[in-house]
């Protein structure tokens, strides 16, 4: 591991051990990782004891965020120190779950940013629940578990935050024999960035797709915002879905993909869209 990484949060306070309450959750929550993370005593595990190039020593939380995304960082290891926080979240009390979610926070800010910009409700609280349930409820042994944590949370988080909304109702319906979108588009935000990163689709693909068909952003307001015609947005995303489709039905996606693909689809399929 590089010796550049270095710790993104400061050591100003001495370690607590509890959970401060407010309103903006996952600013509270960030507050009291880097309490729990300072001082002589920080929250930490034993680097040593995991290897996968982890620093040969204790690595205070904190510093073990900016190792997990450093680029250098492996796949196992990113799983194999998220099998140990996971294990330590249900059994170790309340300063390992927020350990945690601290670890967490870039996923969960991300998954809060997207829904944001759909939902009023309070979107960090959603988000945080969402999150605490899932540490609890997912299967460690699977791959991809930080992922994984950040989907539930986003889809449970959506759940609550549709069920405080009320009922929209649709658009006028489809022509006669139309067939339904792929069940693609209900994957959370992960499975698009698999496929940007297995160069199935592009940056801009995955935000078009992601954008209007999980953001609830219409195809008219999204060609405004990127100044293309409608019928232009239309067909880039009907190539996009298409290559994903094909990419997904012809294995081209790796076998850990398609067993996170098939995990999020059927969390996200009992979530169904308000209907009137």
């Amino acid at each position: 591991m590089p010796s550049s990484v270095r710790p993104s949060m400061p050591a100003t306070a001495p370690p607590v051990a509890c959970v401060v309450t407010g309103t903006a959750s996952l600013d509270v929550a960030e507050v009291t990782f880097r309490l729990l993370t300072a001082g002589t005593q920080p929250l930490a595990i034993d680097g040593a004891e995991i290897g996968l190039g982890l620093p040969a020593r204790r690595i205070p939380l904190h510093e073990l965020a900016a190792i997990l995304m450093h680029p250098s960082c492996s796949y196992t290891a990113r799983d194999t120190v998220w099998r140990l926080l996971v294990a330590r979240a249900r059994t170790g009390g309340s300063a390992w779950v927020i350990g945690a979610v601290g670890v967490a926070l870039p996923g969960l800010r991300a998954a809060a940013k997207r829904l944001a910009a759909t939902y009023c409700g309070d979107v960090q609280a959603e988000v945080l629940a969402g999150f605490l349930a899932a540490l609890h409820q997912i299967r460690p042994s699977l791959p991809q578990v930080a992922q994984r944590l950040c989907s539930t949370a986003f889809v449970t988080a959506r759940r609550q935050l549709r069920a405080g909304e009320p009922p929209r109702v649709e658009a006028a319906g489809a022509a006669a024999g139309a067939v339904a979108p792929p069940a693609l588009w209900r994957h959370p935000d992960f499975v698009l960035l698999r496929a940007v990163r297995a160069g199935v689709i592009t940056e801009g693909e995955a935000a078009l797709i992601g954008a209007t068909r999980m953001e609830e952003v219409t195809v008219a307001d999204y060609a405004a915002r990127v100044g293309k015609t409608v019928k232009a947005v239309y067909k880039a995303r009907d190539r996009a879905e298409a290559r994903l489709v094909a990419a997904i039905c012809s294995g081209a996606l790796s076998e850990p993909d398609a067993e996170v693909i098939a995990e999020a689809t059927l969390t996200v399929a009992a979530d169904p869209e308000p209907r009137t």
